[in-house]
């Protein structure tokens, strides 16, 4: 089931390219050079982020039983309507 809206998916794109790219752009590298190996978990965190915004699927809001999104795929695959009660 998609749980991530919109807004989210785009907030979650330019964080986890930001994430992704930063410790590898020379401009950044003295900042992350004390890190050690934590800069691979930054960019590891900047992966997932990019994944769940792709895929709209985020597993910790399922856990937690969070939705972003106005409708789930579902409905708007099978064009059910909000009076059926399949949509929020």
């Amino acid at each position: 089931m998609i749980n991530v809206g919109s807004l989210d998916r785009v907030v979650r794109f330019v964080i986890g390219l930001a994430l992704l790219i930063s410790p590898f752009i020379p401009q950044f590298a003295d900042f992350f050079l004390s890190w050690g190996m934590w800069k691979y978990a930054v960019a590891a965190v900047g992966l997932v982020l990019i994944s769940t915004a792709m895929f709209r699927i985020c597993p910790a809001y399922m856990l937690f039983g969070i939705r972003t999104c106005r409708a789930s795929w579902e409905c708007r695959f099978i064009h059910v309507t909000k009076s059926r009660g399949c949509c929020r």
